[in-house]
């Protein structure tokens, strides 16, 4: 279940949200004797096929437990033939474990939901990070919770730091909580050294 809550609506649920596109139609009807085709169409795509958010915070769970919150400056909602929710200007995720800590975190500069098929695609400046510090940095990424246990998917170049290491690839899968991950093609793999460790003369 996501709740959606922002300055601007809050749809706790698709019944609300059916009213009110309803409602919005019923008034389009009304003065439709007074506008042509063309500014009837551009109207219904401004005012019924994009829903604005502002502050989302969007709350996952399942079986009653917390999964996931989300947070964005903007969120825009898409009635579409294959509905779509956007995140245009970043979005924020913690993901949470069985006990409700943060397990990992994801940000990225853009974000877009399939509702339909349950995943999100993200691109530009993603990063995950675990619990440990392990952080992961890539262009494009994709989150599918249909895929337990690898929710996390790329085909594309990735970064991956530890404490002590660095390694390139590209296409990697991953948990949710990032604590197991494998790189399809790694590229390159830097060990760092403390300087402590430097032998001396």
């Amino acid at each position: 279940m996501f709740i959606s809550r922002g300055r601007s609506f809050r749809f706790a649920n698709n019944r609300h949200l059916a009213i009110c596109i309803a409602f919005v139609s019923s008034t389009g009807i009304l003065f439709s004797c007074e506008n042509t085709d063309k500014e009837l169409h551009d109207m219904n795509s401004k005012n019924l096929g994009v829903e604005e958010v502002k502050n989302a915070d969007i709350n996952y769970t399942l079986g009653g437990k917390a999964k996931a919150k989300l947070l964005s400056p903007l969120m825009l909602r898409v009635q579409d033939a294959k509905p779509y929710v956007e995140f245009p200007k970043t979005l924020h995720v913690d993901f949470y474990d069985e006990t409700g800590a943060i397990d990992s975190r994801l940000d990225a500069l853009y974000g877009k939901y399939y509702e339909t098929e349950s995943k999100v695609f993200l691109k530009d400046s993603v990063r995950v990070i675990n619990i440990k510090g392990d952080t992961l940095y890539c262009n494009e990424l994709w989150w599918d919770r249909n895929r337990t246990g690898l929710e996390f998917y790329t085909d594309k170049t990735v970064r991956i730091r530890r404490k002590l290491e660095i390694i390139d690839g590209v296409g990697m899968e991953a948990r949710q909580d990032f604590k197991e991950w494998v790189i399809r093609n790694v590229t390159n793999s830097f060990i760092r050294v403390r300087n402590s460790e430097f032998p001396t003369d």
